[in-house]
């Protein structure tokens, strides 16, 4: 019975393990793409800027 209950705390453990990985990877790459965009705009639009 008790190594009954350390499989699943440990199977319940990698499921959120692995779920919180795929959730990092994609806030990462979403993050990765806004950077990029916003780079390229305001080189875009370096010429409009006055000091």
């Amino acid at each position: 019975m008790n190594m009954e209950r350390i499989y699943k705390t440990m199977r319940n453990a990698g499921a959120g393990t692995i779920a919180m990985g795929i959730v990092v990877a994609t806030i990462g790459v979403t993050v990765g793409v806004i950077s990029i965009i916003t780079g390229a705009i305001l080189l875009k639009r370096k010429s409009e800027i006055e000091f």
